[in-house]
């Protein structure tokens, strides 16, 4: 009896060393997903921060943001041809 007691002892220990580790898996599983809402967070409000920016300085930006505005500018008109692409195909 003493081996099957020490065996019972034994997968008790272990099932609960596996049932503490897969709840802090589960843990950080859960951390890991509210950093990545955070980081959401800042690149919405970085890109949200930008959004005014160009609409405030897009035609007259400060020197190191000229480039920047510049692709924004270009890559509107390119949607603007695309869609006017779309368009025509659509026959609107």
């Amino acid at each position: 009896m003493d081996f099957l007691d020490k065996l019972g002892d034994t997968i008790t220990s272990k099932g609960k060393e596996v049932t503490g580790k897969a709840k802090d898996l589960a843990e950080i599983a859960n951390l890991k997903g509210q950093i990545s809402t955070c980081e959401d967070v800042i690149r919405k409000n970085y890109i949200e921060i930008g959004r005014i920016y160009y609409e405030k300085e897009g035609l007259e930006p400060e020197a190191e943001y000229e480039e920047y505005c510049r692709a924004i500018s270009n890559a509107k008109t390119g949607i603007e041809d695309l869609e006017e692409k779309i368009r025509k195909i659509k026959g609107i």
